[in-house]
């Protein structure tokens, strides 16, 4: 299996042409034409993943942060991206990223986060013009919560140690919405589409001054996105059945709760 036929089969699912103009979902090291044998998932392509790689011999690694963001001048050894390219190009291994694109299909990192706490009645909260992609979610919850009943159902679903909110609203709970990563740059949308609770990762300080019956919660960055390593691996191994697919065991998160 070449490497392209693999990039082919995610694209299918999350075309790289509907990616955010600041991303840079794709190729990110490697030659496509490279004949791949296992594949590596991980949320960010870090030092200690590249030697996963090596040590159970995946020739790809694919990965929902790119590893590059902008344009690189040199490739040396004094900082980790030049390292990691390095040792990419001296393991000769493929390094592939899909990120907004499978953000925004409809069956994306926000659905999943959705399917987590039952949302029913779904739908894209900012819609990409004349298109059925787009970011966040927005549902329904199967019956109105209270504020501390909803706040116990995300901690266990999510598996959180800990939760940041905005004040909490007086009353129940039913519709919510919801965008992996840094979701911020929604909260006005998610404000008009009529929810009562934005869920994302990544608030700044000032966006917890609430009003109006909404609230947002931060569930983290890391832990809103984590479940798409599960849904790479299912789409690569609905079009290519008994291909080693493997989801990293070193993928940690980088912020640490003490």
């Amino acid at each position: 299996m070449k490497a392209k036929e693999i990039i082919s089969v995610i694209e299918e699912f999350a075309p790289r042409n509907i990616q955010e103009e600041w991303d840079n979902s794709g190729l990110m090291a490697g030659d496509t034409g490279r004949e791949v044998k296992s594949v590596l998932l991980g949320l960010d392509c870090t030092p200690e993943l590249i030697l996963e790689a090596s040590e159970i011999g995946a020739d790809m690694i694919i990965t929902h942060h790119p590893l590059i963001f902008k344009g690189i001048k040199r490739i040396g050894t004094d900082t980790v991206q030049e390292r990691m390219i390095s040792s990419i190009i001296k393991k000769d291994i493929v390094v592939y990223s899909v990120h907004t694109n499978i953000d925004k299909v409809p069956l994306g990192v926000s659905a999943l986060m959705a399917d987590r706490i039952e949302l029913r009645d779904t739908k894209i909260l900012m819609p990409q013009q004349d298109s059925e992609t787009g970011l966040g979610i927005v549902g329904d919850l199967t019956q109105p919560m209270e504020f501390d009943s909803f706040m116990k159902m995300v901690k266990e679903r999510f598996s959180l140690k800990v939760v940041k909110t905005s004040k909490p609203i007086n009353s129940k709970i039913l519709k919510v919405a919801l965008c992996g990563g840094s979701g911020a740059s929604l909260i006005p949308a998610a404000r008009a589409s009529g929810a009562q609770i934005f869920i994302t990762g990544d608030i700044s300080y000032h966006n917890y001054f609430c009003e109006d019956e909404f609230m947002i919660m931060d569930i983290g960055h890391y832990e809103s996105e984590i479940d798409v390593l599960e849904l790479l691996m299912s789409v690569i191994l609905k079009k290519i059945p008994n291909f080693a697919v493997h989801i990293s065991e070193r993928n940690n998160n980088p912020i640490y709760y003490h």
